[in-house]
Formats: C-alpha cells, sequence, structure tokens
C-alpha cells in the first residue's frame, strides 16, 4: 500500500523518534550502507597513518562503493552535516553523529572479533566522511 506520512502528526514532534526510524531502516538493511565486503577495507584506510593518504584512500573507497550505496551515502551525510552545523542547539558533534551512525553504516558481517575495537574505527570513518565531505563527495 502506499502510505502517507503525515509530518504535522504530533508523534513525530520528537526528534528521536525520527533519528530512531532512521537508524532503525539502515540497521535492518540486508546489507548496511557500507557493504560487508567494504568493511576490512575502510576499517584498513581509517588506521593509516598518513592524513592525506587516509584521505584519498578513503574517498576511493567511497567512489567504488555501489552506486546505490554511495548515493545514499552522499544525501545521508549531506543531511549529517547539516545537522553538525547546528551543533550549539541540538549539542550533535561530529563525534556523536559517529557515536550514533558509525556502527549502523558499517558492520561487520559477522559479529565476532572485538566489537570495542571495531566501534572506534567505525566512529573514525564516519567521523572523517563528516569532516571531509566535500572532498569526498565534490559537487
Amino acid at each position: 500500500p502506499d502510505e502517507q506520512l503525515d509530518l504535522d502528526d504530533g508523534r513525530w514532534e520528537d526528534i528521536h523518534v525520527v533519528t530512531g526510524a532512521l537508524k532503525l531502516f539502515l540497521r535492518e538493511l540486508p546489507e548496511p550502507l557500507v557493504p560487508f565486503s567494504h568493511f576490512d577495507k575502510f576499517i584498513a584506510a581509517i588506521k593509516i597513518q598518513d592524513p592525506s593518504l587516509r584521505g584519498r584512500c578513503i574517498r576511493d573507497l567511497v567512489l567504488s562503493l555501489p552506486p546505490a550505496h554511495h548515493d545514499t551515502m552522499k544525501v545521508l551525510f549531506r543531511h549529517l552535516c547539516r545537522v553538525v552545523e547546528h551543533k550549539e542547539e541540538n549539542r550533535m558533534s561530529v563525534q556523536s553523529v559517529a557515536i550514533v551512525f558509525g556502527p549502523t553504516l558499517l558492520r561487520p558481517a559477522s559479529e565476532e572479533g572485538n566489537m570495542a575495537m571495531h566501534m572506534v574505527f567505525q566512529n573514525q570513518v564516519v567521523e572523517h566522511i563528516l569532516n571531509h565531505y566535500g572532498y569526498i563527495f565534490p559537487e
């Protein structure tokens, strides 16, 4: 059925409901926004010590994503950058957004291994993309 959503309905006033729905949608995708095949590559890239090499590597990885993943990531991160621009009012800094979305957007195919260690790098990848959005997604 073609469900029409009334965003003026009171239940959508709480931003946490909308954010929770977005996170749940992304979490429930059969394949995360960063495909399982790219997870280890992104984690390896964020560990590169040289900042310019790290930046190029992450940009190239984003470019190598399947078109649907790349285009969705571009729209989502453009929005998340706008959220961060209002951090004084919403208390959502780059770090906060990365903590909220990192594990949802990038996750390993199996939930084994050092999850706490993964999380640090997952968050750093999201932080990096937010901080370098214009370089990764040139208009």
